[in-house]
């Protein structure tokens, strides 16, 4: 198709014509449309089309029209577009009448970068809520510059007929609309109105009729959804990446029933607000917390919880215990399709399901991938919904919500997922086609050659056969869309991952590279600052588990390091782990070990020892003894369990870090702010150690101890603790310093997502005249390890072209 406005360019000497590609997020962000508006704004003609490369352009006219048009490219391009790079040259000149966006090209290798899903624009929610406007109330309204594209994207370059929006061939209204230059859905992609679809539908059981759903006929979908969640109900609700599970989040019942029948525990769950006000009085707001809660990501904010959190009215939502029990944060999100607008009500509603707080956690099983499928969603969620609010548009692409929350004033991505996936890093330095698989928890992967990485959603752990082949198949469309083929594979040292057991599988002949877990999280914080490796940082990599090079289970590294080794400079001194999986899953294990590596005997005055049940004490005695199952770690992650445990605060974790989120919830009641914290012991190495120092916790220990029987708060002693981790941080730094001359400090792993040790430990440093470098677009957990673990890999593997 071709749009070409009135005017035709004289070929007389006085005109210039030039090619222009265009690369970075230019397709599905209106850039032909701006491009044609701004040629015909400069009296220019020619001609603009999507390729697999970016988007090509060629201008004739005026020569100074012509480098205004180039110019303005960078400067004036749409919201939603990023532009990496405007090449051109001239061409000779034509003839030719008008400026044209003319058919995509097919030919060529993948190169332009596909835009992540947007939340609903402001312009898209004006018609949503208008009673005048043809699209009132369709939950799939969208525009140039709003709604899904990575999701739906089979193929490149980004047309309606690569999209899952194939299915829905245009009304008569919606092409002529996608064919006007003035028109907001100018050459929009997934264009929709009530007319071509897609449709929503609610499925539910009915009495009599069997135990599959049925089709919920004569009623308005989204009202008897509503109706539902105001009775109590699980509501199925099809995303833009998946399913989600929702009920009313002030509704006890409602969320207890949820949370019983997903087998949750106490693991808290995200809640979706009609807007920052319905909130207010639950949380602490900041100007950065709103601006992440209100942007086009609209990602799961993490905010601290008020300890006056009843609502001010009877009109303000009351928020139910049991959706974060003793959770010092709550996962806020607000409404960033259509659909979940009307689900909330728009200005003016009323009637039944009125309520501004819904409970939405991903639609699926406990360690499963996020469920995108029709039929699977009827089969995997049928113990889990009570009807299902679905739609005939297809998920090409799961993508999870991305979970962010903010540490200092910047943000820290937990998790990476939608409205981030699939844009691009850029990389330091350029690098050979290459893969690196992750880890085998948090798991994503990454591609990457020349100066670019594409970091992957999201997948989850990989214990799961659903979660691999989820990964799988995210990997080959990542690969289609990218345009990269791997020449090298980078994973993870541990020989027990599924993840470094899939790249070996998989390698045909190439090199497969084994990268040291925290070398990989160091490297990743480097990438993402855009260090070149020309000179160490000091890497403070603290997490629960990563597999040591001497078999140990390692997690409190000090580590000096670049992208091509990383000497170990200290350590927390190896304790037992005893029963590996059972000493995290029950912390008082984890509690009763630390205390026996430092002499205290487990007398039961002490929490942690009378959680432990006598036989189970018993049993761990001798385990410790003997030293059975009981692999050393230096894990700061197991000696936040401990400490949660010996101060009575969390004796038995039913999610990831529950202990430790709970020692610091406990923490932030600080009753001695500014006092003194506790103080490890810093040794040299032992004889034979590979290593300058060791931190020896057993005076943390004695001294909680002995805080614990003079009957100190545990508030106390989270807060103690707190202060002991970054005292041992700025010291061993500044020891390596001394010795090695070094002062940039990477802080990373799993175990600073926790802001109240990462701003105290970044706090001192920098007063002691530290460079300090955190994660902000990278997760500090296992969701940012594929990236460090393919820098790593790229320069043991050569260099690449530049690009």
């Amino acid at each position: 198709m071709s749009v070409a406005p009135p005017g035709t360019a004289v070929v007389d000497g006085t005109v210039e014509r030039r090619r222009v590609t265009v690369r970075g997020v230019v397709q599905g962000v209106g850039f032909r449309p701006f491009l044609y508006a701004l040629a015909t704004e400069l009296e220019l003609t020619g001609h603009v089309t999507n390729t697999r490369e970016g988007v090509v352009a060629e201008v004739q006219g005026a020569p100074s029209a012509v480098a205004r048009f180039c110019a303005a490219i960078s400067t004036q391009a749409p919201p939603l577009a990023r532009v990496d790079s405007v090449d051109h040259h001239e061409v000779p000149a034509t003839g030719g009448a008008g400026f044209a966006i003319v058919a995509s090209r097919t030919d060529g290798t993948a190169r332009t970068l596909v835009p992540p899903d947007t939340a609903t624009c402001a312009d898209c929610l004006t018609e949503l809520a208008d009673p005048a406007d043809r699209r009132h109330r369709h939950p799939f309204i969208n525009c140039t510059h709003c709604g899904p594209r990575f999701t739906i994207v089979t193929g490149l370059p980004y047309d309606r007929a690569q999209t899952a929006m194939a299915d829905f061939p245009m009304c008569p209204d919606c092409a002529r609309e996608y064919a006007d230059p003035a028109d907001r859905r100018f050459h929009a992609q997934p264009v929709a109105c009530p007319h071509c679809g897609p449709r929503l539908r609610l499925l539910a059981p009915r009495p009599g009729h069997g135990p599959l759903p049925r089709p919920v006929t004569g009623k308005d979908p989204i009202a008897e959804a509503r109706a539902l969640l105001s009775r109590g109900a699980v509501l199925a609700v099809k995303g833009l990446g998946g399913y989600h599970l929702a009920c009313d989040a002030t509704d006890p019942a409602a969320v207890a029933l949820l949370r019983r029948r997903k087998a949750r525990g106490d693991k808290p769950f995200a809640v979706m607000a009609r807007s920052t006000a319905d909130i207010e009085h639950l949380v602490r707001l900041g100007p950065e917390e709103r601006l992440l809660l209100t942007g086009a990501v609209r990602p799961i904010v993490l905010l601290r919880r008020r300890q006056d959190a009843d609502a001010p009215d009877s009109m303000t939502p009351r928020l139910a215990d049991e959706v974060a029990p003793g959770s010092p944060d709550l996962g806020v999100m607000l409404p960033y399709t259509p659909l979940h607008h009307l689900l909330l009500g728009l200005p003016g509603d009323s009637g039944p399901g009125g309520t501004r707080l819904l409970v939405m956690t991903s639609g699926n099983v406990a360690g499963e991938p996020i469920v995108t499928d029709d039929d699977e969603a009827l089969d995997r969620l049928a113990h889990l919904a009570d009807a299902w609010l679905t739609h005939d548009r297809r998920v090409h692409v799961p993508c999870d919500d991305s979970v962010v929350r903010v540490c200092d004033g910047q943000p820290l991505t937990v998790r990476r997922a939608r409205g981030h996936a699939p844009l691009p890093l850029r990389l330091p330095f350029p690098v050979r086609p290459a893969l690196a698989v992750g880890g085998d928890l948090k798991n994503t992967f990454c591609l990457a050659e020349g100066r670019t990485a594409w970091l992957s959603a999201h997948i989850g752990d990989m214990d799961d056969l659903a979660t691999q082949q989820a990964f799988e198949r995210a990997e080959q469309h990542l690969e289609s869309i990218t345009g990269v083929s791997p020449e090298v594979l980078a994973a993870d040292r541990h020989p027990g991952y599924r993840s470094g057991r899939w790249a070996s599988r998989h390698a045909a002949g190439r090199p497969v590279v084994r990268v040291q877990h925290h070398h990989a999280h160091v490297a990743a914080v480097m990438a993402e600052h855009g260090l070149d490796g020309g000179r160490p940082v000091i890497g403070v990599a603290f997490d629960g588990t990563g597999y040591g090079d001497d078999g140990a289970v390692w997690g409190g590294e000090f580590l000096l390091a670049d992208y091509d080794s990383a000497d170990r400079f200290g350590h927390l001194a190896y304790v037992p782990l005893p029963g590996g999986d059972a000493a995290v899953h029950r912390p008082y294990r984890m509690a009763l070990a630390h205390l026996r590596a430092a002499g205290i005997p487990w007398s039961d005055d002490l929490p942690c020892v009378t959680a432990c049940p006598p036989d189970e004490r018993r049993v761990l005695n001798r385990q410790l003894e003997r030293g059975l199952n009981c692999v050393g770690t230096s894990s700061m992650g197991r000696l936040f369990d401990a400490v949660s445990s010996l101060a009575g605060i969390c004796h038995r974790a039913g999610y990831e870090a529950q202990a430790a989120i709970a020692l610091e919830a406990a923490a932030l009641s600080d009753p001695d702010p500014g006092g003194v914290g506790y103080a490890f012991a810093v040794r040299p190495g032992a004889p034979g150690d590979d290593v300058t120092v060791r931190a020896d916790p057993g005076p943390v220990l004695a001294a909680a101890v002995d805080d614990v029987r003079a009957g100190a708060a545990p508030a106390l002693v989270a807060a103690r603790f707190h202060r002991a981790v970054a005292a041992l941080v700025h010291r061993v730094c500044v020891m390596a310093r001394e010795r090695r001359g070094l002062d940039t400090v990477v802080l990373t792993g799993g175990v600073f997502a926790n802001t109240l040790l990462s701003s105290a430990c970044a706090r001192a440093l920098r007063d002691d005249r530290f460079t300090v470098l955190r994660p902000h677009q990278v997760p500090p957990n296992d969701g940012g390890l594929a990236l460090g673990q393919l820098l790593v890999a790229a320069r043991a593997a050569g260099p690449g072209t530049s690009g």
